[in-house]
């Protein structure tokens, strides 16, 4: 089965020309929206994704705005309001060392550099300057790991484990 990741979603049209809206949850909006590239639209009441060429992209205020070669009015686009565009496993870029895709990070298991085991990486926070990995505990508590090289010692995706020296109160 076919692996997909999400790139952003239609939240409406933008003028006659067959615009889209979009609020996008990609790092890399240059290569994702670039002439040419294709994404997947997933509509809510459909079993198969339509595939989309992009024909032009730019911002406007907190939105991504995308035209598709071959629809170029406002009522081709309609009926994209509320679905959801992906990309495929494929389309993945490689990303430099000690960099990671969510996905990849998200249900890590946490432990300590002397092997005892903190928790389980739920989510991911982008609040500024690093991301903060949120590590449900055994206690049952959320725990939050800023991802710097002070505290992320090492990332073993293959075992699907983080070792980490924890800041001093982290885990009380």
């Amino acid at each position: 089965m076919q692996k997909y990741f999400n790139v952003g979603k239609i939240v409406n049209t933008h003028g006659i020309n067959g615009e889209v809206r979009v609020i996008s949850v990609t790092d890399f909006h240059e290569s994702r929206y670039q002439k040419g590239a294709k994404l997947q639209l997933f509509l809510q009441n459909s079993q198969e994704p339509i595939t989309l060429t992009i024909k032009s992209w730019r911002r406007h205020k907190n939105f991504d705005l995308l035209q598709f070669e071959g629809y170029s009015n406002i009522h081709d686009v309609e009926g994209f309001k509320g679905g959801v565009l992906k990309i495929s496993i494929e389309q993945l870029e490689e990303l430099d060392e000690n960099e990671y895709y969510f996905h990849q990070i998200i249900g890590c298991i946490v432990k300590g550099l002397d092997g005892v085991e903190f928790g389980k990486v739920t989510e991911i926070l982008t609040p500024g300057a690093n991301d903060v990995w949120v590590i449900k505990g055994k206690d049952r508590k959320e725990h939050y790991i800023p991802f710097i090289k002070d505290v992320v010692k090492k990332v073993d995706l293959d075992e699907k484990t983080i070792w980490i020296e924890p800041m001093e109160g982290l885990f009380e």
